[in-house]
């Protein structure tokens, strides 16, 4: 890594949206670290990305335990690097798990709360843990639904709109706390919806493939356009909360 190589963190980076934020970012030649539950699985789909010259650190986190988390901080102060993207994509959507259904009235309490401590609080121990770590000028980018927006909340899937819902929550609670920390300046904290995609949690009937369900993320972790934080985006342009 060069002096003037820009560091990004992407949790849940080995399937889906996740692989293809980590394709895109060291595409545009940053190092990834590239984070995930299954390092065995990590290898398998991150090794032809490798192999083409891409810097791409594969790093083991869950973000359920703050352990990780930390494990990973320190792994970064040891490189003497700073973050210039942490990109908060792990997730899963539970709901219809059990029986097939996504009935708000069928919802097993203990679902969501799993839910919950995956989608919203594993974004939360992300951003605690690299706070130190984020360089002036750095992004975090939370990859939320337009599923929790409450401005067209409906029914179905509860614990993932709920997640969802607080994680744009945290998301402009951090963009304000960013913004004063010491040496915060220009930090920006924006969630992202991604749209539907066709990946193993979307299905095979979503109308986006992954490139174009990673676009907005990557725009949003890279690009100098940027000057708002606590927003939340669609297609590039703001959307209603």
């Amino acid at each position: 890594m060069t002096d003037n190589t820009k560091m990004a963190v992407v949790t849940g980076a080995n399937r889906g949206i996740g692989l293809e934020i980590t394709r895109q970012l060291a595409g545009k030649g940053w190092q990834v670290a590239a984070c995930c539950r299954d390092i065995n699985q990590g290898a398998a789909v991150l090794k032809p990305l490798q192999d083409q010259g891409l810097q791409i650190e594969l790093r083991k986190l869950d973000v359920t335990r703050s352990g990780d988390c930390q494990a990973l901080v320190k792994w970064l102060q040891t490189g003497e690097q700073q973050v210039h993207a942490l990109i908060n994509n792990a997730g899963v959507l539970l709901d219809n798990q059990v029986d097939g259904s996504a009935d708000p009235l069928q919802l097993d309490p203990t679902m969501a709360m799993e839910t919950f401590n995956i989608n919203t609080l594993g974004a939360l121990r992300m951003i605690q843990a690299l706070a130190p770590q984020l360089a002036e000028g750095a992004r975090v980018v939370n990859v939320s639904s337009g599923m929790g927006q409450l401005a067209s909340m409906g029914d179905g899937y509860l614990a993932y709109r709920m997640s969802k819902t607080a994680l744009n929550a945290l998301t402009k609670v951090m963009a304000a706390k960013l913004a004063n920390i010491p040496g915060g300046a220009k930090i920006r904290v924006n969630a992202a919806c991604p749209g539907w995609v066709r990946t193993g949690m979307g299905g095979q009937n979503a109308d986006r493939n992954v490139s174009q369900g990673a676009d907005t993320i990557v725009w949003l972790a890279s690009s100098d356009d940027i000057t708002t934080s606590g927003g939340f985006y669609r297609d590039r342009k703001p959307i209603d909360w």
